[in-house]
């Protein structure tokens, strides 16, 4: 399906924190350069018949001040929009509220650089559970998948993409993006022995590994 290696080599992945409204935020950040046009990626990145193609089906209105929903996942309001230079919407699932911001910047003419950054508040505890990779292992497939699609590739068949997760090819591509963002979280300041814990008690929810793994799930 893809070149493990060569995806996850081309993503950046970093970790921190800031002063974001109700007091300080973690943020995660995956980003990487397409070959593709600046206003192409934008419509990939903002099409409803796009969507289903490399991320899920969203409905509503994708428009400043309107409200969407991911099909099985996070609904949200677009706070901030401008295109074709990004967005900042609300990022809500499981009863709470995180922040997602896309920018899209043109390096020449035919290539373009995705960064989205997901900004939480996440108590000590849990980030010491799971880590980034929590949400970070969810971006990574995110970004695959828009690589496939800026690419020419067929639409997957989601029947067909959860059975690739269950491959071996699968297993392999989740733990390096796990073990990237085990990287990202030490190079953000978290001791490796914390990172670590975390980092392979969140490969093992996704990888479906170990008894009980579900109750060990993550917040995405």
């Amino acid at each position: 399906m893809i070149d493990v290696d060569h995806q996850i080599n081309a993503v950046s992945r970093t970790v921190g924190k800031r002063v974001f409204k109700a007091g300080e935020a973690r943020i995660v950040t995956v980003s990487q350069a397409y070959d593709a046009p600046l206003d192409d990626v934008w419509d990939a990145c903002t099409n409803p018949e796009r969507l289903p193609r490399w991320f899920a089906p969203v409905t509503g209105d994708l428009t400043l001040g309107g409200t969407y929903a991911v099909q099985g996942n996070a609904s949200g309001t677009i706070e901030r929009c401008d295109p074709p230079k990004g967005f900042f919407a609300t990022w809500e699932y499981g009863g709470e509220v995180s922040w997602i911001e896309l920018s899209l910047t043109p390096e020449g003419d035919d290539r373009t650089r995705f960064r989205l950054e997901h900004i939480a508040h996440v108590d000590d505890e849990r980030w010491a559970r799971f880590g980034p990779g929590a949400v970070g292992i969810g971006w990574d497939l995110s970004v695959m998948g828009l690589a496939r699609h800026l690419s020419g590739a067929l639409p997957v068949d989601p029947a067909e993409f959860e059975a690739w997760g269950r491959s071996d090819q699968g297993k392999a591509f989740i733990t390096a993006a796990g073990e990237g963002w085990y990287e990202a979280d030490v190079a953000g300041g978290e001791t490796p022995e914390v990172a670590r814990t975390a980092a392979d008690r969140t490969l093992a929810f996704y990888r479906g590994e170990g008894p009980g793994h579900e109750s060990e799930a993550p917040t995405d």
